[in-house]
């Protein structure tokens, strides 16, 4: 009985760590204009920080992976 909750309360915690951080990473890449309200060098800059933020999370959850050995 006893390791079911402990693999219940790991599945919780791990998804709510995973939600906050990829709020915190959205969060970093900052708020989102429209499209049409940016101009050429806004749209770049958001580009690029779409893309580092996608590579921040991949190194979040492979760091994570190489954690739990």
């Amino acid at each position: 009985m006893n390791q079911l909750i402990n693999m219940i309360m790991r599945m919780l915690t791990r998804q709510v760590m995973n939600k906050g951080i990829n709020m915190g990473v959205n969060r970093m890449a900052g708020p989102r204009k429209a499209v049409e309200d940016m101009t050429p060098e806004e749209r770049i800059e958001a580009r690029s920080a779409r893309q580092n933020a996608k590579r921040v999370k991949q190194a979040v959850r492979v760091g994570r992976r190489i954690g739990r050995f």
